[in-house]
Parts: C-alpha cells; sequence; structure tokens
C-alpha cells in the first residue's frame, strides 16, 4: 500500500470510529464518497441522500442522473477515474422539517483531509450552499441567485486567478426539489451548463 492509500484508510478508520458515527458504523454503512488519485475534477455536495446510503453510491439517484446530464458524461464517465466525488459529510445526516438535515460541521476536517489526497483537481464543482461557502467565501456572501448568474454573464469560469487550480465551479443543487427553480431561472441552464460542460469535457481522461 502507497502512502497515500495508507493515508487514507488512516482517515477513513478515524471517521468510523468517531462516536457520531458509531451508529452508521453498526448498521455497516461507510464513509461515502469516490477516490481516484488521479482524477482533476472534484464534486463537493452536500451529504448523500436516504436512497444513497442504502447503495453507497455517491449520486446514485435522480440528483445524480440528472448531474451527469448537466456535466455532459455517461455514467461510465462519472464514475471512472476522471472524477473524485467528496461531500461536505460522508454520511446521511438524517431529515428534518424542510428536508434533509445540513451537513454535520465537524465532518468538514474529514473532508479536508481526504481531498488534500487529490493533488490533481482542477475543477472544483461545488453543489449547494454547504459546498460553496466552504471553498468560496467571497461567493457565500452572494445569495446562490446572484452568484450563479455572475457565471451566466462572466467568463470568470474560464479565467481562474492567476492562471492557478483548481477552478471554482458553482452549481444549484440537481434534486427535483429545484426543478422549480431552473425552470424560473432559465438563463442557468442558457450560459451556465454549456460552460460547465466545456470545463469537464477538457479534464475528461
Amino acid at each position: 500500500m502507497n502512502k497515500q492509500n495508507s493515508a487514507l484508510q488512516q482517515i477513513i478508520a478515524e471517521i468510523e470510529h468517531l462516536p457520531e458515527n458509531q451508529s452508521y458504523t453498526k448498521r455497516g454503512i461507510p464513509p461515502i464518497f469516490q477516490f481516484h488519485k488521479e482524477a482533476k475534477i472534484l464534486l463537493v455536495g452536500q451529504a448523500p441522500g436516504r436512497k444513497v446510503e442504502e447503495s453507497g453510491i455517491p449520486f446514485h439517484d435522480l440528483s445524480g442522473k440528472r448531474l451527469m446530464e448537466w456535466m455532459g458524461i455517461s455514467e461510465e464517465i462519472f464514475y471512472g477515474s476522471s472524477i473524485s466525488i467528496v461531500p461536505m459529510d460522508l454520511y446521511y445526516p438524517g431529515k428534518g422539517k424542510g428536508g434533509d438535515l445540513p451537513p454535520r460541521s465537524f465532518m468538514r476536517k474529514y473532508h479536508d483531509e481526504i481531498v488534500a489526497l487529490l493533488p490533481k483537481i482542477e475543477l472544483r464543482i461545488l453543489i449547494g450552499k454547504y459546498a460553496i461557502s466552504h471553498y468560496d467565501k467571497k461567493g457565500a456572501k452572494l445569495s446562490l441567485k446572484e452568484l450563479l448568474y455572475s457565471y451566466a454573464v462572466e467568463d470568470k469560469a474560464f479565467s481562474p486567478e492567476n492562471g492557478s487550480f483548481p477552478i471554482d465551479f458553482p452549481l444549484v443543487h440537481p434534486s427535483p426539489l429545484n426543478y422549480g427553480w431552473i425552470k424560473k431561472n432559465p438563463w442557468f441552464m442558457e450560459k451556465n451548463i454549456p460552460l460547465l460542460q466545456k470545463l469537464v469535457k477538457e479534464r475528461i481522461n
């Protein structure tokens, strides 16, 4: 086992032994994420949903199907070596009054530790407000609509500061719950999605 794999296994072991995660570990539910050390694309979402918890496969639900369509790629590519998927929480946090509960804040540390083992990432796709707030402090001060619209009217996605990577590309969550928002804001599909597809296509192995 190389040093990178050893470090990842140590992180996973620590996560599974946390008192807050014992209920998952006892049920045989592992941390849910996708790790490919050569990946150039990182998907950062909120947390696995109930259906994903059951399958153990990230975005193995209607949201994932829509996300693949937005990225312009097949399921084979989505789950291939070009893409890593590390949500802000690696377990399903449960159901609240308004939908799924937010990612648990103490899991951010482990998210960062796993991502630090992915040195080749050039494009971070930030899905929803929790991922955006973690990575894009300036963008987090805007409403999600304002932030996404700024990408619809500017070429900032193609011009990382000082020519450095990774590029951060924000997205509204592809959940069916957001279909109404997408319909009310047609510029998102007309402008943002073609930009996303271009960036993804350039980084597929």
